[in-house]
């Protein structure tokens, strides 16, 4: 509740018009009466108007002068009792970029990492109705698989077709999906953009670091998701012609372990103002993570707005 207010005070002014102009009627009457009493003879005047008394002139002059006063009042429009009325905010941007290198492939997180990561996504998207939300996939390079979109149901058939061989250049790079979702946003100056980075973390020379300052120069945040277990875990290749699953090996012929690098991505997210969440081989609790993080940093479902 706030204080008693005027939303336009200047046209407090005009009360002195006021004042004056019931004050020179006051003065007129005193002075010896109107007019008609000049140019009209007394026994023609009780022929034109009803002859009205002085004090039923002054009186009238009075009301004149209060509804002037009210008249002014109104003008500067009076407001008290401010309260705040839940309205539904502007839709944040969202991009999620997702990690689809052979590192994803990773069984530390049932089935695997990339396939959690899918369904965590699934299970995210009810909560972010009303939002515009992309969609990039990247491991050695960065391809965007879905522009900024209200249509939630043409990104989940998007998603559902997400696997490591979406893009086709091997390794992590990190840095490029960043830059590539910064250049995807749009230019409304008053909607809240925001990357969720998903992905074990690991990063083969690459600038994310950079990539992220530049992000946050542009009121951009990063949300970053850790999938997987920082001890490491091996990779699992299944050919799609016989289904034999073998071991994913190094130019040495030694298997590839994969860790999470909840470091790296902790600095992503710290240098744009974002949040860094951990998910590694448990089990999230998405609707805690949306209040947490996502909602608080893209203006919340609801905002507040006063009204008088």
């Amino acid at each position: 509740m706030s204080d008693f207010r005027f939303a336009d005070p200047q046209w407090v002014h005009a009360l002195w018009l006021v004042i004056a102009f019931v004050a020179l009627l006051f003065w007129l009457d005193r002075r010896g009466g109107s007019a008609l009493e000049q140019l009209v003879s007394l026994r023609l005047q009780t022929r034109l108007v009803q002859r009205s008394t002085a004090l039923n002139r002054r009186l009238s002059l009075l009301l004149l002068g209060l509804a002037g006063v009210f008249l002014v009042l109104a003008l500067m429009r009076p407001q008290w009792g401010l309260h705040y009325v839940a309205t539904p905010r502007v839709g944040a941007e969202i991009m999620i970029c997702l990690d689809v290198s052979k590192s994803m492939l990773a069984e530390d997180v049932a089935p695997n990492r990339l396939e959690r990561a899918k369904a965590d996504i699934r299970d995210l998207l009810p909560y972010l109705e009303g939002d515009h939300v992309g969609l990039i996939v990247f491991a050695g390079r960065a391809s965007v698989l879905a522009p900024l979109t209200p249509d939630f149901g043409f990104l989940r058939l998007v998603l559902d077709g997400v696997n490591v061989n979406s893009v086709t250049r091997g390794g992590t790079r990190l840095e490029e999906p960043i830059r590539k979702a910064v250049r995807g946003f749009g230019s409304a100056g008053d909607v809240s953009r925001t990357i969720l980075l998903i992905t074990d973390g690991e990063d083969h020379d690459s600038f994310p670091l950079e990539a992220a300052k530049a992000a946050a120069e542009v009121g951009v945040r990063v949300i970053a998701m850790g999938f997987g277990d920082e001890a490491g875990s091996e990779v699992m290749i299944t050919d799609p012609a016989t289904g034999a699953r073998t071991l994913l090996r190094d130019s040495a012929g030694s298997p590839v372990r994969s860790r999470l690098d909840g470091a790296t991505l902790r600095e992503i997210a710290l240098l744009t103002g974002g949040a860094y969440i951990p998910a590694g081989t448990g089990v999230l609790d998405l609707a805690s993570i949306y209040e947490t993080h996502i909602a608080r940093l893209t203006r919340g479902r609801l905002e507040g707005r006063g009204k008088a």
